[in-house]
């Protein structure tokens, strides 16, 4: 696959045209040490301070193992932002360990919306679970008549990586004994939080909070669903899966209080998207695709990644992701100082190009 296609094709089972490993590229491989960095979404160098204080505060628990009582105020925390019960909240170590778990669901057939994020597409298929592409259409909409109507899980990312695409139409792909993931580890950067399944019992939603909260290194999230669906995704987990800190993570950035500091920093974000948005479309050669997530996806001459970096700027490479070619970068949204920082880099790489 070297491009998008102008509809929705492989509805079947297929192998994807790379490897596990390739799959499981991620933008942190690019930000090596050193480069200014737009490869990682990850806002912030790290969480706000009153984040870390009470991180810090529970450090002095770390002698005890994590405790089902703190487990329950994580669950009943994320419950009350969502308007759930409790037991419809399973506390992950991030996302990834959602998506490590789908095989547990034992799924027939596996349809992944692509382009997406990878690591769900992996997991099952290290697992040896059939996978179907259901390959967005020329805008990275996603037509839902494209689905197998044999899958018996969805899995769909809102908004998408890497396209920052928002999907209206997500409920359309609801059927008697299917599985429908919705991955919403982005969509706390979009104002409102438009489109958002985690109020509907009817779909498994998995949210993230290393992104907004800087907290990539503590991985820290939950799935939210019915309840006997959960027990089936956390059947094969360890014991003490999630740790204390990331535990008291869930806890603190599902106040109330962090919940509006969230929306005031999506509402930055957009703001900085729009610009960022704007400078880099005013550059010949660029394409900067429709979106709202906190990252662009670009169009660009192939070899401006490679050339990018060599000026010490790193951008996610598009080629991994099923759908995309060589000529697609994904950059994340960054304040405006360090945007034009990314720009002059760009506007002389493309002369160098077009040379």
């Amino acid at each position: 696959m070297t491009g998008v296609t102008d509809g929705p094709k492989e509805t079947h089972p297929t192998e994807s045209d790379s490897p596990v490993d390739t799959l499981r590229h991620h933008g942190d491989v690019e930000a090596s040490s050193g480069l200014v960095d737009f490869a990682v979404n990850v806002q912030g160098a790290a969480p706000p301070r009153w984040l870390r204080d009470r991180l810090a505060a529970a450090l002095d628990d770390l002698a005890r193992y994590p405790s089902a009582d703190h487990d329950r105020r994580a669950r009943e925390a994320v419950a009350a932002r969502h308007g759930r019960d409790p037991g419809e909240v399973l506390v992950l170590a991030g996302s990834a360990e959602g998506f490590a778990l789908l095989p547990a669901l034992r799924p027939r057939l596996a349809a992944i919306v692509h382009p997406g994020f990878t690591e769900p597409e992996a997991a099952l298929r290290t697992a040896g679970v059939p996978v179907a592409h259901v390959l967005t259409t020329g805008d990275h909409r996603l037509d839902p008549a494209a689905v197998p109507e044999e899958a018996d899980l969805v899995v769909v990312g809102n908004p998408t990586n890497p396209t920052g695409v928002l999907h209206a139409n997500l409920r359309a792909l609801g059927r008697p004994g299917r599985t429908v993931l919705v991955d919403e580890a982005f969509l706390d950067a979009v104002p409102g939080e438009p489109g958002s399944m985690a109020g509907e019992p009817g779909f498994l939603v998995f949210r993230s909070l290393t992104k907004t909260w800087a907290l990539a290194g503590l991985r820290a999230g939950y799935a939210l669903g019915a309840p006997d669906l959960l027990a089936r995704l956390a059947a094969p987990r360890p014991q003490w899966p999630v740790g204390t800190l990331a535990l008291e993570a869930v806890i603190a950035c599902s106040e109330p209080a962090a919940v509006a500091e969230a929306a005031a920093m999506a509402g930055t974000l957009a703001a900085h998207r729009a610009h960022q948005a704007a400078a880099l479309a005013a550059l010949p050669g660029v394409e900067v695709l429709p979106g709202v997530a906190p990252y662009l996806l670009l169009r660009v001459p192939v070899g401006t990644r490679e050339r990018l970096r060599d000026k010490g700027i790193a951008v996610r490479r598009g080629d991994t992701f099923p759908g995309l070619g060589p000529e697609y970068v994904r950059v994340a949204v960054r304040e405006p100082a360090r945007v034009a920082v990314l720009v002059e880099a760009l506007r002389a790489v493309l002369v160098g190009v077009a040379a």
